[in-house]
């Protein structure tokens, strides 16, 4: 079994207003309603709820918003040792889908080597139930935030 399941603790960013993530505005977490409900220890946990809008012909979660939602978490946890200080660029992200899923899906993700400026992560994307949906790896290019 993957060590993804372990939580990193909770979000210092509990309560943020909508197209917040971790400290940092993203219009996209706002469109699908992106909640980052943990990070740190290089690790970030992001839940997105279901929504009809989300699927693709045969109702099932679109293999676009998993790849989006993955993208999401890898950057949180590239930057889960500083989130209000750093964004972050993708440089590289690859997506493996395991399985179909509907509802609400929850995304884990891991740094597994942050650089100066290069940052490894993978994670994992699970229904409501459990069910693995989907893995994913990233590179990540750190950018420091200026606003």
């Amino acid at each position: 079994m993957s060590e993804l399941p372990l939580l990193p603790p909770p979000s210092p960013f509990a309560g943020e207003a909508p197209g917040q993530l971790f400290g940092v505005p993203i219009p996209l977490a706002a469109a699908f309603k992106l909640a980052g409900t943990h990070i740190g220890n290089e690790r970030a946990r992001i839940a997105m709820p279901s929504a009809p809008t989300y699927g693709n012909s045969r109702g099932d979660v679109h293999g676009g918003v998993l790849a989006m939602l993955m993208d999401c978490a890898l950057a949180g946890a590239v930057r889960s040792h500083d989130p209000a200080r750093f964004g972050v660029a993708t440089i590289d992200l690859t997506m493996h889908y395991v399985a179909p899923g509907q509802g609400e899906v929850i995304a884990l993700a891991v740094c597994e080597r942050r650089g100066r400026l290069i940052s490894f992560a993978r994670g994992e994307a699970y229904d409501s139930a459990g069910k693995l949906l989907a893995m994913a790896t990233g590179t990540f290019k750190l950018l420091e935030r200026t606003a």
